[in-house]
């Protein structure tokens, strides 16, 4: 793809394109010609495209762009020698921004009921949308459970790849200084009393049964379900997904599931990688303090029990399934414009922490009234 700028008179401009008009030659002619026709600034532009050979929506979008330039500057633009079926992609291309400036338009004329009315319609739908998203996932987890050969196992382990052994150095190190820094936040009070051997049991305990469970799952929302968010929200623009329900394909058993039980199977590893290395840091503030590892491992060997840390560990395997859901859930929501991928990921991660909390808080009042 080429151009080349002529200058027919003091006030007509014309541009001839030549070759491709698609998105890998767009990207790189885009600022040089929209420079080019800025430097002129023609009252009249004519875009010659008698010589274009293909054209998509990269380069209708670069045709768009000089057209607004000239409305801008209170130019015009004409199109000369476009082909039927080029000029029927810029058709639709025009149709579909004039529908979204309208929308937009008409949202900003929204008055306070109508906006509160506009806001419930949404929340509505999202709820839909959520509840028909979990229907399809909890069928499609039963159906593959039932042929297990039916899943992608290549992308279930490179799925634990980058869940697991490539999130353990961060995990790791925020376990460790939790441990480290609870200890030695607590080593005051406690002191007061001569009773600094129970800070085990606090951290022990805290790690074991809340601590642990919830940073994992909070550092995975921000790792794994903005990951999952932007890959399938990216494989959604690219029209990936169109293609696999073409295939006959379905892309919750095609692409999510195998993420889902891979992060359901190693969130309570990481857990537990969490609690080892937060233990860790709470030893090195209680050696320092001048008790024997003997005396920690006792005192933490009594104030932990089988049930608190089978209580944890239900606790993270249901967050490792929320993590993934909603990252997979906003990455298949995820809209066409410029935006999107960068918008279904914040949405992803935000959603993801809200509803680790509500899902704890959930298990904490059956907890206490179980007794666990």
């Amino acid at each position: 793809m080429s151009f080349q700028i002529k200058e027919i008179n003091p006030s007509t401009l014309q541009v001839s394109f030549s070759g491709r008009l698609d998105m890998d030659s767009v990207a790189k002619m885009w600022q040089p010609c929209l420079l080019a026709v800025t430097k002129y600034h023609p009252k009249q532009l004519s875009l010659e495209m008698k010589d274009v050979d293909y054209c998509d929506g990269a380069g209708a979008a670069l045709i768009q762009t000089l057209q607004k330039q000239q409305i801008d500057t209170n130019g015009s633009c004409s199109i000369e020698n476009l082909r039927s079926d080029f000029k029927n992609l810029l058709a639709n291309e025009s149709d579909q921004h004039a529908k979204l400036a309208a929308q937009s338009l008409a949202t900003i004329k929204l008055n306070f009921t109508e906006r509160l009315g506009h806001i419930g319609v949404n929340a509505l739908d999202d709820l839909r949308d959520n509840i028909i998203f979990l229907g399809s996932l909890a069928y499609q987890l039963y159906f593959v459970l039932l042929r297990p050969k039916k899943i992608r196992w290549l992308d279930f382990y490179r799925t634990i790849e980058e869940v697991g052994p490539k999130a353990l150095p961060i995990v790791a190190l925020i376990g460790f200084l939790i441990g480290l820094i609870s200890t030695f936040q607590a080593a005051p009070s406690f002191g007061q009393f001569g009773a600094q051997i129970l800070m085990v049991n606090l951290v022990g305990l805290g790690l074991v049964r809340e601590m642990g469970p919830l940073l994992t799952a909070v550092l995975l929302a921000g790792r794994t379900a903005s990951a999952f968010a932007a890959e399938i929200g990216t494989m959604k623009i690219n029209q990936e997904i169109n293609a696999l329900t073409t295939m006959g394909l379905n892309p919750i058993r095609f692409l999510i599931v195998p993420r889902i039980l891979a992060t359901m199977l190693i969130t309570p590893l990481l857990e537990i990688f969490l609690i080892i290395f937060g233990l860790a840091g709470c030893y090195a503030v209680m050696a320092a303090l001048g008790y024997s590892l003997d005396a920690f491992l006792n005192q933490l060997y009594q104030s932990i029990h089988t049930a608190d840390y089978i209580g944890g560990l239900i606790k993270v395997f249901v967050f490792g399934w929320v993590i993934a859901g909603v990252g997979c859930l906003h990455g298949l929501k995820t809209s066409s414009d410029a935006q999107a991928v960068g918008r279904s990921t914040t949405q992803a991660v935000v959603s993801s922490i809200i509803m680790l909390v509500l899902v704890d808080g959930i298990f904490a009042t059956l907890y206490y009234f179980l007794g666990i």
